[in-house]
C-alpha cells in the first residue's frame, strides 16, 4: 500500500485513492457524502441501510453492497464481501461501532489496509474553508455529551462561530464543510472512536471521569482507560482533567503534548492554582488569569439552577466547560449568560413529575454504574428502576456504595439475574421487585415503583445498563417512563398491584 501522507488536506488528489466504507448509519452516510464530493473511488459495505439512504449514493454514483452479501457469506475470506476484497481498498473508514475483532477489520490489518473513522478523515479535510477551526475535544465515561453542549454555548456567548459534533449531533464531516467554515469544533469523542483514531492535535482536550464501561468491547479496564487517554495526545493549550478522578491526571501525566499546554483541573472543591472549581456557592476560575493566587468569578449557583436539578454531576460538567471555553478565552461574563441560557437534553436526570411527596426522575442516559452513581448521589431516599443490558458490568460495587440510600429496588431488563444477585448480597434489607413480562415493561415497573415510594423519596429511573434488549434507545425507555408516570399519578392508586 502507498503512502496516505499525501492526503492531509481537502485540495489532495483524493480522486487516486480507494477507501472502503464500512457502515451506513448517520457518520457512515457522512463519510460516503464527503467521499463522493471529494471524487475520491469508494466502495460501501453496510448489512443494514435506509433505502433513500442507498437512492442517495445511486445518485451519487457510489458502488455499494448491502444485506446479506455484506456479511462476506461464501467469499474467498469469511466475513469480507467478495466485491470489497477485489476492490481492494487502500484505506477503510470504519464506522466506530464495529468492534476490532471483527473479520473485516482484522482482514485490513493483515494486509496492511489503514483503518480510520471520521474524526481522522475530518482532521485532513479541516482546512476546506480556509484556515482550519481549533478542534476541543471531550471524552470520558459519563458527562460528554452535557460538556460538549455547555462548551458549545460558552463559545457562541463569546463571539465565536462554533458547532458540538462528533459522536453527538452534527457529523464532524458535516462539520469541516459548513460554508464559509467555523473558528471553533467542540468533538465529543467515544471510546470506540478513539480506539481506531490516528493522530490529531486539539487545542484542548478533556477527559472528564473513568469507569467501567464498554469492557466487552475494549478487553478490560486498562485498554479502555489508555484508549480514552488518546485524546490528550499533542493537544496544545489545555489538558484538563478531573481532579477527584486521579486516574484522569495519570493521562494527563503520561500524554505526548505540545510544548506549553497546561494540565488545568476541574474540581467540586475549592481550586488550587490551574484549576476551576467552587468557593462556596460560586463557580471560580483560578487558572486562566494572571494572579493565580487569586481567583475571578464565573457564576453562582444559582445560575446553574436555572438549568434544571443541580446535581454534582451537572455542576462536575459546569466547571470542566468552563475551564474549556477560558482556554480559548472567553470572558467570565460571557460564560455566565452561557450558562444561565442553557437547556440540558431530555433523560438527564430530568424530574418528570412530583406528587404527593415523591419525585419522578428521569435519568435514562445513565447507560452504566458510574452514570448512575452520579444519579444516587443526588438524592437521599430512592426508589430505583434499575437494569437493562449490561455490557460485561458487574454492578454489585455500585448497589454496596448506595444500599443505605435504597428504599426499594425495581429490576427490569435481560440482564436481570446479576442485579438481583448483587442486590441479595450487597442490600439484603432492601425490597427488590422485578418486571419478568416482556410487554409493558416500564407501566409495570413504575406502578411496583409508585407501591413501594414514600413521601420524601425519588422514583430514579438510572438503570446502569444500556437499554436496546426493551427499547428502541435510552430515549424511548426514558419516554416510555415518563408517560407511564402521567398514567400512574392520573390513575392514582388504581394501578395499585396491577403490575
Amino acid at each position: 500500500m502507498g503512502s496516505l501522507d499525501s492526503y492531509n488536506s481537502w485540495h489532495s488528489n483524493w480522486r487516486e485513492l480507494r477507501v472502503g466504507v464500512i457502515g451506513l448509519g448517520v457518520t457512515g452516510f457522512s463519510v460516503a457524502d464527503t467521499l463522493a464530493e471529494l471524487g475520491a473511488q469508494q466502495l460501501v459495505v453496510a448489512e443494514r441501510a435506509e433505502a433513500d439512504l442507498l437512492d442517495i449514493l445511486n445518485v451519487l454514483g457510489v458502488q455499494h453492497v448491502t444485506g446479506e452479501a455484506a456479511k462476506g457469506i461464501g467469499s474467498s475470506i469469511s466475513g469480507v464481501p467478495q466485491e470489497l476484497i477485489d476492490f481492494a481498498p487502500q484505506v477503510i473508514v470504519t464506522s466506530p461501532g464495529v468492534r476490532p475483532d471483527s473479520p473485516l477489520i482484522q482482514w485490513a490489518q493483515d494486509n496492511d489496509i489503514a483503518v480510520w473513522v471520521d474524526i481522522d478523515l475530518a482532521w485532513r479535510l479541516r482546512d476546506k474553508n480556509g484556515a482550519p477551526a481549533a478542534w476541543i475535544c471531550i471524552t470520558g465515561t459519563n458527562g460528554k455529551t452535557t460538556t460538549t453542549q455547555l462548551t458549545e454555548a460558552m463559545l457562541l456567548a463569546g463571539g465565536l462561530r462554533a458547532m458540538a459534533c462528533g459522536n453527538i449531533g452534527t457529523p464532524i464531516l458535516d462539520a469541516i464543510r459548513v460554508p464559509d467554515g467555523l473558528d471553533a469544533l467542540v468533538v465529543e469523542l467515544s471510546s470506540f472512536q478513539l480506539h481506531y483514531l490516528g493522530e490529531i492535535s486539539p487545542v484542548s482536550s478533556a477527559v472528564l471521569n473513568l469507569a467501567d464501561d464498554h469492557l466487552d468491547w475494549h478487553g478490560g479496564f486498562e485498554a479502555y482507560s489508555a484508549t480514552k487517554g488518546k485524546v490528550y495526545e499533542q493537544t496544545k493549550i489545555a489538558c484538563v482533567y478531573n481532579v477527584q478522578d486521579s486516574a484522569t491526571e495519570s493521562l494527563v501525566e503520561n500524554a505526548d503534548v505540545v510544548e506549553g499546554a497546561r494540565a488545568i483541573g476541574f474540581t467540586l472543591g475549592v481550586p488550587g492554582r490551574s484549576m476551576v472549581g467552587y468557593v462556596e456557592e460560586f463557580l471560580v476560575d483560578r487558572a486562566f488569569i494572571d494572579d493565580r493566587s487569586q481567583a475571578v468569578e464565573i457564576a453562582e449557583v444559582s445560575d446553574i439552577e436555572q438549568i434544571g436539578v443541580v446535581t454534582p454531576h451537572l455542576m462536575a460538567n459546569e466547571a470542566a466547560a468552563t475551564a474549556l471555553a477560558r482556554s480559548v478565552g472567553v470572558q467570565p461574563e460571557e460564560i455566565k449568560a452561557a450558562i444561565r441560557g442553557f437547556k440540558l437534553d431530555g433523560h438527564r436526570i430530568e424530574l418528570v413529575a412530583e406528587s404527593a411527596g415523591v419525585r419522578w426522575i428521569d435519568d435514562s442516559k445513565a447507560t452504566n454504574p458510574h452514570a448512575t452513581a452520579a444519579s444516587l448521589a443526588s438524592f437521599d431516599s430512592v426508589v430505583w428502576i434499575v437494569g437493562g443490558l449490561l455490557k460485561g458490568v458487574d454492578v454489585s460495587p455500585l448497589v454496596e456504595r448506595f444500599a443505605k440510600k435504597l428504599r426499594a429496588a425495581v429490576v427490569i431488563g435481560v440482564d436481570r439475574q446479576p442485579v438481583l444477585d448483587a442486590l441479595a448480597a450487597k442490600a439484603p434489607g432492601v425490597s427488590v421487585f422485578q418486571v419478568q413480562q416482556a410487554d409493558n415493561v416500564m407501566a409495570q415497573a413504575v406502578a411496583l415503583a409508585g407501591s413501594a415510594a414514600l413521601p420524601g423519596d425519588t422514583v430514579l429511573l438510572a438503570p446502569a445498563a444500556a437499554s436496546m434488549d426493551q427499547f428502541k434507545d435510552y430515549a424511548d425507555r426514558g419516554d416510555q417512563f415518563a408517560g407511564a408516570v402521567k398514567i400512574w399519578l392520573e390513575d392514582g392508586e388504581a394501578n395499585n398491584g396491577n403490575a
